[in-house]
């Protein structure tokens, strides 16, 4: 007589399933692959959206006859380089607002990434009665139109001699707004409060830590307020048009809608000096960017310090 053992039915087998059971298989995540008519569609999009730089290209080679015409074309005909050199040479100081671009930009970056770290860390690190109430008016104000600002604003620098400078320019970035100190303070709030607590016992302050510690973690942070700031700054033209009067203190972006207006009455406006104006005004915007694309990708405020590469 031979004995059989029989398998507990609580016992699982391999390659065996209860019956009335499906079995479920993980899920798997299936690789993106491109077709051909991805890429189609990507050429017919990157086309639609390449059209307008190419044409300002266009009419920025274009000649002064071409210009009076108005013979336009989207496809270069003419390349007179030397428009780029006589834009230089009008009756308006062009050399004059793009240096005040640069100066405006520069001093408002340096505030905004100065301001915004500390800023942004205090409201993470430092503990203080009525911290966390503080903080929601501060973003409370992300909500506040510019406009109803504006008026006040105005008096205020009028009333402190500060028309027809650039200090109601630069001055405001040197407190910060909300929305960067959102970015440094989400940021800093995910990193490790262990690196506070060693550095504590070793001696630093909290502007030691910030300097030691802080600051190279949240460089990526930081470019990127740089270049929002910068972007903002170089392209801002309600704030100069309401502040400066003189031409010599406009910056680029003011000084290209001038470039329009100095055509006598019937005239066509030289839209050749106007578009290479533009083009200096856009190519410094998208070197900046190329050179400072990784540091916004490395920004990741919900990893916190995943987002340090």
């Amino acid at each position: 007589m031979v004995a059989t053992l029989a398998t507990p039915v609580s016992e699982k087998q391999p390659g065996k399933e209860r019956p009335g059971k499906k079995r479920q298989d993980a899920p798997t995540v299936r690789a993106f692959r491109a077709t051909p008519f991805t890429y189609g569609t990507l050429l017919i999009v990157a086309a639609i959206l390449t059209t307008p730089l190419v044409f300002v290209g266009s009419i920025a080679l274009s000649s002064d006859a071409t210009v009076n015409n108005g013979a336009f074309t989207v496809i270069p005909r003419e390349f007179h380089w030397d428009n780029f050199s006589r834009v230089f040479g009008t009756e308006l100081p062009v050399g004059t607002f793009l240096l005040n671009s640069v100066l405006i930009s520069l001093f408002s970056v340096a505030g905004q990434v100065l301001s915004s770290g500390l800023v942004g860390y205090a409201f993470a690190r430092l503990r203080a009665p009525g911290k966390n109430t503080m903080f929601l008016i501060v973003i409370a104000t992300m909500m506040i139109p510019t406009q109803i600002t504006m008026i006040p604003q105005f008096i205020l620098f009028r009333d402190l001699g500060w028309v027809n400078t650039f200090l109601p320019l630069i001055v405001p970035n040197f407190f910060s707004n909300a929305f960067n100190v959102f970015l440094v303070r989400q940021f800093v709030s995910r990193l490790p409060s262990q690196l506070d607590e060693a550095a504590m016992m070793d001696g630093l302050g909290f502007f030691g830590i910030y300097r030691r510690i802080m600051f190279p973690m949240l460089r990526p942070v930081l470019i990127a307020i740089g270049i929002f700031t910068l972007t903002h700054t170089w392209g801002d033209f309600m704030g100069p048009l309401i502040y400066l009067n003189d031409e010599s203190k406009m910056p680029l972006a003011l000084g290209v809608q001038y470039i329009t207006a100095t055509s006598q009455a019937g005239q066509a406006p030289p839209w050749n000096m106007v578009m290479v104006g533009s083009i200096l005004l856009a190519l410094p915007m998208i070197i900046v960017y190329y050179i400072g694309q990784k540091y916004l990708y490395e920004m990741d405020i919900s990893g916190g310090s995943a987002g340090v590469k």
